[in-house]
């Protein structure tokens, strides 16, 4: 299913439509702030394998994030973190970041890696933060490669739907996506630590 969601003004009927897909196992190509990302309920395993099998990734492989919709929801899945690092969040989000974080109990355990962290975002866009916020948990984000070498990312809704409509329950389309993934920043060691340079430009 291809669903059409206003980017400024979401549909709340389609995004209960999109949310009941959701609580119930379902997979969702959604846009955020950079790339369209691939994704499900943090706590439903069998979504969760469903979708590291699309990737075709082993879960304990996959280095999986996740979006909250606020600092609030945020705070439920990290651990406490010092001021600085909140303040650089502060700063930063919600925008094109994903920033590696110390987890909390909260995190499932198929999120969490060896150093106990995980990736979080608070994408600047009001149709996944809706989706979000109406779950009322945190859903997996994964980005839409592309097979084409010229494109890393797919960003036009309409033919995402085309390759990955038989693959996940709903396509939204948000309108274009950028080809350029989130920054990644570690915040778990003394100094934050750039790992990726995407979208965000970092401010500090």
């Amino acid at each position: 299913m291809l669903l059409k969601i206003h980017p400024s003004n979401p549909s709340a009927r389609a995004i209960q439509k999109v949310v009941e897909i959701l609580r119930n196992g379902g997979l969702v190509v959604y846009p955020t702030d950079t790339v369209y990302g691939l994704g499900c309920d943090i706590f439903n395993v069998k979504a969760v394998e469903k979708v590291a099998r699309i990737k075709g990734l082993r879960i304990k492989d996959a280095n999986f994030s996740f979006i909250c919709h606020d600092f609030s929801h945020l705070s439920d899945y990290v651990r406490p973190i010092g001021s600085s690092v909140f303040k650089l969040l502060r700063k930063n989000l919600p925008g094109p970041f994903t920033f590696i974080l110390p987890a909390s109990n909260n995190v499932p355990k198929l999120f969490k890696n060896n150093k106990k962290t995980v990736g979080i975002r608070i994408p600047g866009n009001n149709i996944i933060l809706e989706i979000v916020k109406n779950l009322g948990q945190p859903i997996l984000t994964t980005s839409i490669h592309d097979d084409d070498q010229v494109l890393e990312y797919t960003t036009d809704p309409e033919l995402i739907h085309e390759k990955f409509g038989k693959l996940v329950d709903v396509v939204i389309d948000g309108g274009y996506g950028h080809n350029i993934p989130s920054t990644v920043v570690d915040c778990t060691d003394q100094e934050p630590l750039i790992i990726r340079q995407g979208l965000g430009e970092l401010k500090f």
